[in-house]
């Protein structure tokens, strides 16, 4: 809880640089794009959405967050969206959670 609160405190969503947050559970990966002013999602993707359910053996692992992040940079792309700031929360930089933010890199988004 400590390192999520230390994270948020410098990480803030506007319009232009919505904050890019990360959830991942153990069956699970989601990622949001947030602005953090109106209080609204501008788009997401998670690995329980229908298109990706078949592709994917597990929905918790490096590979699927991989289509994830890519699958996200795709949505932001086609909302306007070129930059975002990201909010790993209370997970390391490791993992998951890293190749989701590489796909999104890799995907044209720039944080």
């Amino acid at each position: 809880m400590r390192r999520a609160r230390r994270v948020r405190k410098r990480v803030r969503g506007t319009p232009e640089r919505p904050r890019l947050t990360v959830f991942r559970s153990h069956k699970h990966t989601y990622a949001q794009l947030v602005d953090d002013l109106d209080g609204r999602t501008l788009a997401s993707a998670n690995t329980r959405e229908k298109s990706l359910l078949g592709p994917l053996k597990h929905g918790g692992s490096v590979e699927a967050a991989k289509k994830i992040g890519a699958m996200l940079a795709e949505r932001a792309k086609a909302a306007g969206i070129s930059a975002a700031a990201f909010d790993r929360g209370a997970y390391k930089f490791h993992g998951r959670v890293a190749a989701l933010a590489q796909a999104a890199r890799e995907g044209g988004l720039a944080f």
